[in-house]
């Protein structure tokens, strides 16, 4: 729940359903639901490289950060969709770090 928290929730950047606004903007949706593949991830043992992650991170904090200093007005759709990878890296990174551990602990207990 910390994208509750961190989420600027603006409504110009925000999806509205039936007049409601979501609880968090685009770019959050979009790392919410590619966070939401964790548990693909982690079943499957299978992970982007680590250089592919970042390059699907990158992207969308580039975009936030280009709108931060600069005159520049992303889109809700660009923010969703640089959002989706973000979250898709995240995941992998975070699914390649629970492998890691999970074998280091193992490897513990087994030696």
């Amino acid at each position: 729940m910390i994208g509750f928290t961190t989420c600027h929730k603006m409504p110009e950047r925000s999806f509205f359903y039936k007049g409601r606004q979501l609880p968090v903007c685009a770019r959050c949706t979009g790392q919410a639901v590619g966070l939401s593949f964790m548990p693909f991830f982690l079943i499957s043992m299978w992970h982007f490289p680590f250089w592919v992650s970042l390059a699907l991170i990158t992207p969308c904090y580039l975009d936030g950060l280009i709108q931060h200093f600069f005159k520049y007005e992303s889109t809700n759709f660009r923010r969703v969709i640089l959002g989706l990878a973000a979250g898709l890296g995240m995941t992998s990174i975070g699914a390649q770090i629970g492998h890691y551990l999970g074998d280091y602990f193992l490897n513990l207990v087994i030696n």
